[in-house]
């Protein structure tokens, strides 16, 4: 008899090397994970995934507006103080985004990353990765940060004269 655990379990076996697979050296990376107190280990952005850092108070309403969008977005991370989160996208995306107020990791830099399923750190998953390689399309992507953006400074506006 299979329960739905199993299938959770294979879904994190699968997000864990999914994410190792960018670490120089995978099994260091598992150990990272399992023995630092913190549980957390460094990988390297742009082989399998760059990331998009945006402030929190940008980050969480475009997180909303992008689930109403898609099915399922790629990982978010984000810090426990709120103050940043982080979309993985296609590698190179960095390399090319233009948006201002956007911060990047891309190739050359390196990602504090949970291990799947704990928050550890200083930081969490919003939403943790699946094992299939899902990262979120930066073109929707950016369209739910302007529809997000427009809600904020819409919001700002109540009661002005």
């Amino acid at each position: 008899m299979t329960g739905s655990g199993d299938a959770g379990a294979r879904s994190a076996r699968s997000a864990i090397e999914w994410l190792v697979s960018v670490a120089p050296d995978p099994d260091a990376c598992r150990w990272e994970w399992e023995r630092n107190p913190l549980g957390v280990a460094l990988l390297p952005a742009g082989r399998r995934w760059d990331v998009l850092i945006l402030p929190g108070e940008l980050g969480y309403p475009t997180l909303d507006v992008l689930t109403r969008c898609v099915d399922r977005p790629g990982p978010v991370l984000a810090d426990f103080g709120d103050e940043r989160m982080g979309f993985f996208v296609p590698p190179g995306t960095v390399s090319r985004w233009l948006g201002t107020g956007v911060r990047g990791a891309g190739r050359g830099t390196w990602v504090v990353v949970p291990y799947p399923g704990r928050a550890a750190g200083g930081v969490r998953w919003l939403v943790p990765p699946d094992g299939s390689g899902t990262l979120t399309d930066p073109g929707v992507l950016e369209l739910a940060m302007h529809e997000a953006a427009a809600r904020l400074a819409g919001d700002g506006q109540d009661g002005e004269a």
